[in-house]
């Protein structure tokens, strides 16, 4: 299998301060256009903690192959 890249980011921010979210564009070598889709996880520093690492598992289901 080739080797591959997470592509992820991070902000944490007080909650009343988001309007809007949207997808994070990337550009790729061979010209094309491809998009992240934007995760919101709210609550405590450990309930973010647990439901980021929810999705993270979750994330690599997806993929059984690897």
């Amino acid at each position: 299998m080739a080797n591959l890249t997470l592509v992820y980011g991070l902000r944490l921010l007080p909650s009343d301060e988001i309007e809007n979210i949207g997808d994070a564009p990337l550009k790729l070598k061979n010209g094309r256009e491809a998009s992240v889709t934007m995760h919101v996880l709210e609550g405590s520093k450990e309930d973010i903690e647990k439901q980021l690492k929810t999705s993270l598992e979750a994330f690599f289901d997806f993929y059984p192959e690897i």
